[in-house]
């Protein structure tokens, strides 16, 4: 297996795109990212998406897009895993390059959300839950998080404002990236007043419903030639699932995906959670972020919450995540999700991150989760 190292990035505004469709978001950012690796080819095209055949009525994304940007005739296809598709996405162009059968390979995610109504959305969104025994019976995917919510608050004698903390950090992050959706700090009492989705669940504990593409560029390491200096390489790869239905799980409130994935990226990249310099974790809900941050090996059980409480997880602290704001505040159009969170991670350790950068980063880990992390996708990057 070769070395594979990401040598252009590119990816559009997060938010409401009324104007441009699917394919017009993933061509920018894929052309951005191509001007940006100073190429004008590629052999093979993977797009993460979820639901453009549901919202958009629109498949077969890889033909459609590689004609939209010049490149008819490549292999391309869409790759699809539920809100982890991105990363998924970045999984089979690593592997694509990595076995040697590709030299040049574009991973992009793209999804427009907000074509259809909210109703619509969070509908097809629960498709990532198991719909012979929960979306049929109409909890939604919101409500899933809920239910973790509110039995790990029990659990550990938590309130809601133990989790003010994670939104705070994204909203913070956000105010300097200039492509986020919300670019605005909160304070404690706007998190305590929000209004409240699925109990114990508010709007400022979840991502919001948005549009989106970012791209990647991949090459093998040992061609890289003039891109070196600016070129981030991926030190590991690793995907574990678990039961898409929450109450098939042996435990509910671990996240065994993540920590299976997890586990299996440090070993690929020969280090531990002590060695990463800042996480991209997938915080869809302020659950997620500290479940995730047990799961990877980055808190002690029923501790997570603390890290924030602590102020551990900003740019300067102990695990810094969500730096430039997150899937809370950055936005979080599904598809496209893994691979804005690559996009970031590159920017850090390249230092392109302006006032946002984490100090003397060199080891980034990103993560995209499934379902209720019913399948995780870990990536670490390396300077």
């Amino acid at each position: 297996m070769r070395d594979v190292s990401v040598v252009g990035i590119g990816q559009t505004p997060v938010k409401e795109h009324w104007d441009k469709s699917l394919r017009e978001l993933a061509a920018e950012a894929i052309l951005g990212a191509l001007r940006d690796a100073h190429v004008d080819h590629a052999d093979a095209l993977y797009i993460g998406n979820m639901l453009s055949g549901q919202l958009i009525g629109q498949e077969n994304l890889g033909a459609l897009i590689a004609d939209e940007i010049g490149l008819r005739g490549i292999e391309a296809m869409k790759i699809e895993a539920a809100c982890s598709s991105g990363g998924a996405a970045i999984r089979a162009g690593y592997l694509a390059v990595a076995s040697g059968q590709f030299d040049v390979v574009i991973v992009a995610g793209a999804e427009k959300l907000t074509e259809a109504s909210n109703c619509y959305t969070t509908a097809a969104l629960a498709m990532a839950a198991d719909s012979d025994y929960e979306a049929i019976h109409g909890i939604s995917f919101v409500a899933l998080n809920a239910l973790l919510m509110k039995r790990y608050m029990y659990e550990y004698d938590l309130v809601p404002e133990d989790f003010a903390a994670f939104t705070m950090n994204a909203h913070a992050n956000a105010v300097n990236n200039p492509y986020a959706m919300f670019r605005s700090a909160i304070t404690v009492e706007q998190y305590k007043n929000a209004r409240e989705i699925a109990d114990p669940i508010s709007v400022m504990d979840s991502a919001p419903i948005c549009d989106g593409a970012a791209a990647l560029v991949l090459m093998p390491t040992e061609h890289l030639n003039g891109q070196r200096a600016r070129a981030v390489k991926i030190a590991a790869s690793a995907v574990a699932t678990d039961s898409l239905a929450l109450h098939a799980r042996r435990d509910p409130l671990w996240l065994s995906a993540v920590e299976l994935s997890s586990r299996k990226a440090y070993a690929q990249a020969g280090i531990t959670p002590q060695d990463v310099d800042l996480f991209e974790v997938h915080d869809a809900f302020s659950i997620m972020s500290v479940m995730s941050l047990e799961a990877a090996g980055f808190a002690e059980r029923g501790r997570g919450a603390y890290l924030a409480r602590e102020g551990e997880i900003g740019i300067h602290g102990r695990v810094p995540i969500s730096t430039m704001g997150g899937l809370k505040a950055r936005g979080h159009p599904v598809g496209a999700t893994g691979v804005y969170q690559a996009v970031e991670a590159v920017m850090q350790l390249r230092g392109e991150a302006g006032k946002n950068q984490v100090p003397d980063a060199q080891i980034a880990m990103i993560q995209s989760l499934g379902g209720v992390a019913a399948n995780a996708v870990t990536h670490i990057l390396v300077n």
